[in-house]
């Protein structure tokens, strides 16, 4: 049978390694930790341009590894993220070919929203990359390569519940839940998300 793979991407401090862990331990499968935060912390630095594909590939080999060996593996950010970062979104470069043929490649993708706080963490994240604008080519560049993708929200296990339910596998969600579980053709509007922030009396 062939492994069920779920990307989560999205902007920095949104909560995609913790709720890739709890996904992973949901269904019992394998979580592939972001290969460009244990780069940054083993080399003290951010990579340069030309080291960025190796960690994207690295990253994929380690999926691949993965779901060789178990039914459910969650990806942590990966390649997009990479490229996102490396600001190397270029329709000719290797490493954004790669990204999107990656990315195309997995089962579902979540993006995590932007209702959690910023929090630094020392390595490749910064205050020079703003969240919403992370956030909003993340969605972008989805939306144009054409691979579906839904936004969870939730503090503490709402999110997982949203996850899980933009996954199928959830139990049914309340009208108040289900908002957190987003798909919208402006949903890299700012204001778009800030009034569904609003209505979650997050904001």
């Amino acid at each position: 049978m062939k492994p069920r793979t779920v990307s989560l991407v999205g902007a920095e401090s949104t909560g995609k390694t913790q709720l890739a862990r709890e996904l992973a331990d949901h269904f019992g499968g394998a979580c592939v930790a972001e290969v460009l935060r244990e780069w940054c912390a083993r080399e003290g630095r951010t990579p340069r341009p030309e080291e960025l594909l190796t960690i994207a590939l690295e990253h994929e080999r380690r999926v691949e590894a993965a779901a060789a060996s178990s039914a459910f593996v969650v990806s942590d950010a990966g390649p997009l993220m990479v490229a996102i970062y490396g600001g190397l979104l270029f329709a000719d470069h290797p490493l954004f070919r790669f990204a999107l043929e990656r990315q195309a490649a997995y089962g579902a993708t979540l993006v995590t929203g932007l209702d959690l706080p910023w929090v630094a963490d020392g390595l490749q994240r910064d205050a020079a990359h703003p969240r919403e604008e992370v956030d909003a080519l993340v969605r972008d560049i989805l939306r144009q390569a054409a691979i579906p993708f839904q936004v969870v929200y939730g503090q503490g296990a709402d999110r997982l519940q949203a996850a899980l339910a933009a996954l199928g596998a959830g139990k049914p969600l309340s009208a108040r839940e289900s908002s957190r579980t987003w798909s919208c053709e402006k949903c890299s509007d700012p204001e778009c998300e800030h009034r569904l922030f609003r209505r979650l009396g997050l904001g």
